[in-house]
């Protein structure tokens, strides 16, 4: 796709005359509070920190995944006015193939504005002085995420009647660990927040078996350096799964509430286990959407000797991965699948994120532990990723299916 370096000449005259003039008439309402830029360079939560309504949310977020590492460089640069930013979005690697164009941009650029000024707010960045990198995260890639799901949404409850029950949609997300799924997943979830919607977020790590479940498939898995810890498949809850996921589906109505199961990797000196119930989180209905993510989400089992070939150990696994559609994927409606060219790119992002958590004082594996960490991850990928990149996951609707690509900065490219 080409960049589009200016706008229209109609489309830039509409744009002068109305929306900048709006902009600065209104830079209340768009100035937030601008955080110290050795803040925005740190890591873990510092450039949240001002943001109380989502702290809750943030510790349980550290309790399950660790802390959300900064993803905004802090060099600032200027956003001169409204046009200027039309002319970005425009530029964006996903506009064609989401199939927006100026003009449909142009329609509706108070509500990229409003949600662009929602995302700096919940990240606590100032819209007015954003660098490139943090415009293009915004822009690029965190906004037409949103508005793709909201139309899917909308495609999912006009194929119900009037007064049915519309069961909230499951969006899938499935991409490797520390590409940033966990950071867009929760800011998608307050956008949908900020617009009124009921959302609901989970975690394949949620349904992770509990410590004693997993000491036991390890001691029924002697020598097998994938099972020894969580992670692989084998190594999850399903009967919770099914249980949580039919039951958000029945969350249809006012007053209806459940608790959403949590994960605690910090337990047992990391080995983690199950959250205890009385810090679960409590969702109620009517939900609209469920963002379910996971690093293996729409993974499906490939013929047992291209496992084996890819690594012995794979076989268990493998066999015990049949029995993960039922549980997970025949849910998911709608599937975003973060693509990334090298597997490799999981060790060098998961090597940053302990290197900012020893940098910070907090405890962090090593270099060679962040090694062996990863390397019992690498076999499933090796031997998944090609087939979910070109197939799609099982009972998956192309149509339905939204797949970026990003590089090693976690950003999107074009499509080749």
């Amino acid at each position: 796709m080409a960049l589009i370096t200016s706008a229209t000449p109609s489309i830039s005259a509409s744009l002068d005359r109305n929306l900048i003039h709006n902009l600065s008439s209104n830079t209340s309402s768009f100035r937030l509070h601008r955080v110290n830029s050795s803040k925005l360079a740190g890591h873990g939560c510092s450039w949240m920190q001002d943001n109380s309504t989502y702290k809750d949310i943030i510790a349980s977020n550290e309790r399950r995944h660790g802390p959300l590492h900064a993803v905004f460089p802090p060099t600032s640069a200027d956003v001169s006015s409204v046009k200027d930013l039309f002319e970005f979005i425009c530029s964006g690697p996903l506009i064609d193939k989401l199939g927006f164009t100026p003009e449909t941009i142009a329609e509706s650029i108070d509500k990229w504005l409003e949600n662009g000024s929602h995302v700096c707010k919940l990240f606590n960045l100032n819209d007015l002085f954003l660098t490139t990198p943090q415009k293009a995260r915004i822009y690029h890639y965190y906004i037409p995420v949103f508005l793709w799901c909201e139309q899917q949404i909308a495609d999912h409850r006009s194929a119900f009647k009037d007064g049915d029950d519309i069961p909230p949609l499951v969006i899938g997300f499935s991409a490797p660990q520390g590409c940033g799924k966990t950071t867009l997943v929760f800011a998608l979830d307050y956008l949908f927040k900020t617009s009124g919607r009921k959302s609901a977020t989970i975690s394949i790590d949620d349904f992770y078996l509990t410590h004693d479940g997993q000491v036991k498939l390890r001691e029924s898995n002697p020598g097998n350096a994938l099972l020894e810890f969580r992670g692989n498949a084998g190594s999850h809850d399903l009967s919770l799964s099914v249980e949580t996921l039919t039951s958000l589906e029945k969350l249809t109505k006012e007053g209806m509430k459940m608790k959403l199961p949590r994960y605690d990797k910090s337990a047992y000196n990391g080995r983690g286990d199950r959250a205890d119930p009385s810090t679960w989180p409590e969702v109620e209905g009517p939900l609209t959407v469920v963002l379910f993510e996971g690093w293996m989400l729409g993974f499906k089992p490939a013929p047992a000797d291209a496992v084996k070939a890819v690594d012995p150990q794979l076989e268990i696994v493998n066999k015990n991965l049949e029995t993960y559609y039922d549980a997970w994927d025949k849910f998911v409606k709608s599937w975003i699948i973060i693509k990334i060219k090298d597997p490799s790119c999981v060790y060098d992002w998961r090597l940053q994120a302990e290197i900012a958590m020893r940098e910070a004082g907090n405890p962090g594996m090593t270099d060679e532990e962040v090694r062996d960490f990863v390397s019992r991850y690498l076999p499933a990928y090796n031997a998944y990723l090609p087939t979910l990149y070109t197939e799609g996951p099982k009972g998956s609707d192309s149509k339905r299916t939204l797949i970026v690509e990003i590089d090693e900065g976690r950003n999107p490219i074009l499509a080749g």
